[in-house]
């Protein structure tokens, strides 16, 4: 496995770090009320007391977010700049929240701490960047103990086939990436979706379609129990510029459900 990928991605992650701690909204995190997403806060359920390993948590809002709910909590993430805004973040809100730096495929050489997490979680964004699922699988099996279970919700596969950059006439995001593309998708983008007054100087990233089937098999493959498999009908963000704003701060298609735009699952080990 190439190190290109990794080292592409982890620079342009590094330098997404203090434009996400000025464009994401923290004033509710620094408030005491941190909250995730409507979709995952309505599946994930009570965490108080339990042990959660969260994968891929960039700047540890989230991690932070189910710290206030009162879960003993590890973020882990490659970059070194947002695990060092993450402790720096949690040292803010003194909240007792532990911060790794590692490639999440490392993971069990960095964390030695085998079968003793509750819950596994991770959303948003994630696994689009990593190129190798059944890896990633063996990695939250190797840390779920008996009986813990592992979360993810994430754009849907079917939506991802589409963007913006080919919208049609109609204002409808247009074909954009086959849904059973092999390999990685290599661009260079100067965007960030958080703040659109961004220019990364880091524009070269890798990422990786992966399709439904593939993401759930994979679990399966590493031990897991498949507990549900929801599809929804709107995402945290605006993914396409058609989407409307919904009461709940998730974005929808106008009209028509045309696609799914999101996924969530829980799976046992």
């Amino acid at each position: 496995m190439t190190e290109a990928w990794r080292d592409a991605n982890r620079a342009n992650w590094d330098e997404r770090v203090p434009v996400h701690l000025r464009a994401y909204n923290l004033a509710p995190l620094r408030a005491g009320k941190g909250a995730l997403y409507p979709i995952e806060a309505a599946e994930l359920g009570p965490v108080a007391g339990l042990r959660i390993l969260h994968l891929q948590c960039h700047i540890g809002s989230d991690t932070l977010t189910l710290a206030q709910q009162g879960a003993e909590v590890t973020g882990l993430d490659f970059s070194e700049p947002a695990i060092a805004a993450a402790r720096a973040l949690a040292a803010e809100l003194a909240l007792p929240a532990r911060f790794v730096v590692s490639d999440l495929y490392a993971a069990p050489q960095t964390l030695p701490e085998p079968a003793s997490f509750d819950r596994v979680f991770t959303t948003w964004g994630t696994i689009c960047w990593l190129p190798d699922l059944t890896g990633w699988a063996r990695v939250i099996a190797h840390f779920l103990k008996p009986g813990g279970t592992f979360y993810m919700a994430d754009g849907h596969p079917t939506a991802l086939v589409f963007d913006d950059d080919n919208a049609l006439p109609s204002g409808l995001p247009g074909y954009f990436l086959p849904y059973f593309h092999q390999g990685a998708l290599v661009q260079d983008d100067h965007r960030d979706y958080a703040d659109p007054e961004a220019r990364l100087a880091s524009t070269r990233t890798y990422q990786y379609a992966h399709p439904l089937g593939a993401i759930v098999s994979t679990l399966l493959e590493a031990g897991l129990t498949l507990e549900f498999l929801h599809e929804h009908q709107a995402v945290p963000w605006r993914m396409f510029a058609a989407l409307i704003e919904d009461a709940d701060g998730l974005y929808r298609w106008p009209g028509q459900p045309w696609l799914p735009l999101a996924f969530s699952l829980r799976a046992r080990r």
